[in-house]
């Protein structure tokens, strides 16, 4: 499918990323895809180098006529989200993704496709290769881990770059131009406990929530989207309440940046409470899928008979695990009173393992206000430190903060207007755009982020629109040709 994939316009974009996406490139596993793109510069014979953490940075002689104009910083991660549908087999690690074309749209085959930020760096890559392209001076930024902690953006160090505009490519609606995001915080609660062998008289039952939609955890947290590790708690919570149920283990949600799909859970009640736990579990799953119906009309919520586990949880810790998850915040905290219908902190309670002993939550807090940002992220570490876990907070970052009178601004929604005859959405986004982090160390350069259209990023429903793909790129042509002049 790959070959068909390179058929499509504009062909130096697509063929691009089918060479990008045969490579594998999961967060934290990029040794690979920083080989593939250091050779890419070395044999176009332009300056590639990488920093100390392994961003990439390819430098390329501004063309003709183009001398006098600003050095322009092209952006974007080479990693991506590694979720797949857990019918799925597929290894991140060792296997190109496989891609499908369905109409306007390029998916995957039951994994993430990588377009998050993949088209960004397959447009960079095309401005590098091409003979024909007008530009000033490039300085490709492809930086690192950018999904699971913005390790390459943190530790970017100033004077590395001499760029003075900094144009990234990882907003994901064709019609926006984003000036701010969110910054964000991980928070990550863990503790011990005894396992008790299992009463006499128990049956075992498995409880499987699936075949919810998922998504970006802060471009999607505002959509009402089911959580299953939430929606996994709450029919714990019921189950311990009127039937003692026990809990012998929860495997939970997968990435703290994309909201939980499945949930599973190994747990047993009394038999002498067999047919009347199944008929009440049936009632709240119905009240479930009812309150979901819209968001999620392909939730599946099973509860099958099993084999007994030999070990469960101290009761005495899974009452207070299971009462502190369902405090812990979950979605919008907060709306922003500056930018309307802009989500300002939210919370995605992303991964609950509890197994053998251990108990681990993560969660991804985000907020566009730093000190909301911590307001969040201590009220869930006050309620799990209630019921005696440990909680860390780490991998924080900061956000970007809007510049309306942004230079660049001005020649983005020039060149959209004139392209399509209209406005464009000047917009902040809830996600964590790098711009933020990589001002810290470059205060002065002027930022700004766009891209094509990407649908249900951070899950395997991720597609790419065709269409969108070709007004990006000549979106990206025109900008160059009308950089603004060195002062």
């Amino acid at each position: 499918m790959s070959e068909l994939v390179k058929k499509l316009e504009p062909k130096i974009i697509w063929n691009h990323f089918a060479n990008l996406n045969a490579i594998p490139r999961p967060s934290k596993k990029e040794e690979q895809v920083i080989e593939f793109m250091m050779n890419f510069g070395k044999d176009l014979h332009l300056e590639t180098f990488t920093d100390s953490v392994g961003n990439v940075i390819i430098r390329k002689p501004a063309t003709k006529n183009f001398e006098n104009r600003k050095t322009i910083v092209l952006q974007s991660h080479l990693d991506m989200v590694h979720q797949k549908n857990g019918t799925t087999i597929f290894d991140f690690d060792n296997e190109g993704i496989n891609m499908l074309i369905e109409g306007d749209w390029v998916t995957a085959d039951g994994t993430t496709l990588g377009a998050d930020n993949g088209m960004g760096v397959a447009a960079i890559m095309s401005v590098l290769s091409s003979k024909k392209i007008q530009h000033p001076k490039i300085e490709a930024l492809f930086t690192i881990d950018e999904e699971t902690g913005m390790t390459g953006a943190l530790n970017l160090k100033g004077g590395v770059l001499n760029g003075e505009i900094l144009l990234n490519m990882d907003t994901e609606e064709d019609d926006e131009i984003d000036i701010g995001c969110a910054g964000g915080i991980d928070v990550t609660a863990t503790r011990k406990y005894n396992e008790e062998e299992t009463p006499e008289g128990s049956v075992g039952y498995t409880i499987t929530v699936k075949g919810l939609n998922g998504g970006h955890s802060g471009m999607d947290i505002h959509k009402g989207l089911g959580n299953a590790n939430k929606i996994m708690n709450r029919l714990l919570f019921d189950g311990f309440e009127n039937f003692g149920l026990q809990v012998a283990e929860i495997n939970g949600g997968s990435l703290r940046n994309a909201i939980p799909r499945e949930s599973v859970a190994k747990i047993i009640v009394a038999k002498m409470y067999d047919e009347a736990y199944v008929f009440d579990m049936q009632e709240i799953i119905n009240d479930i899928k009812n309150e979901y119906k819209t968001t999620e009309p392909n939730l599946v919520i099973e509860i099958t008979k099993s084999e007994l586990p030999s070990k469960v949880m101290d009761l005495g810790v899974q009452e207070g695990i299971i009462r502190s998850i369902y405090a812990a915040h979950n979605g919008v905290y907060r709306m922003s009173a500056d930018m309307k219908d802009l989500v300002e902190t939210s919370n995605n309670v992303a991964r609950i393992i509890i197994k053998e002993g251990e108990i681990t939550i993560g969660c991804l807090t985000r907020s566009s206000v730093e000190t909301s940002k911590f307001d969040l992220a201590n009220s869930l570490r006050s309620v799990f430190e209630l019921c005696g876990c440990e909680v860390t907070l780490a991998g924080s970052y900061p956000g970007w903060t809007p510049n309306v009178n942004s230079e660049i601004l001005d020649v983005l929604v020039s060149v959209y207007e004139k392209q399509n005859n209209e406005k464009p959405k000047v917009v902040a986004c809830h996600a964590g755009l790098e711009c933020g982090i990589l001002g810290t160390n470059y205060p002065e350069m002027d930022m700004i982020s766009f891209g094509p259209t990407i649908h249900g990023a951070h899950s395997p429903d991720e597609r790419a629109s065709i269409k969108s793909s070709q007004k990006f790129w000549k979106f990206v042509l025109e900008i160059l040709e009308n950089i603004p002049l060195k002062k």
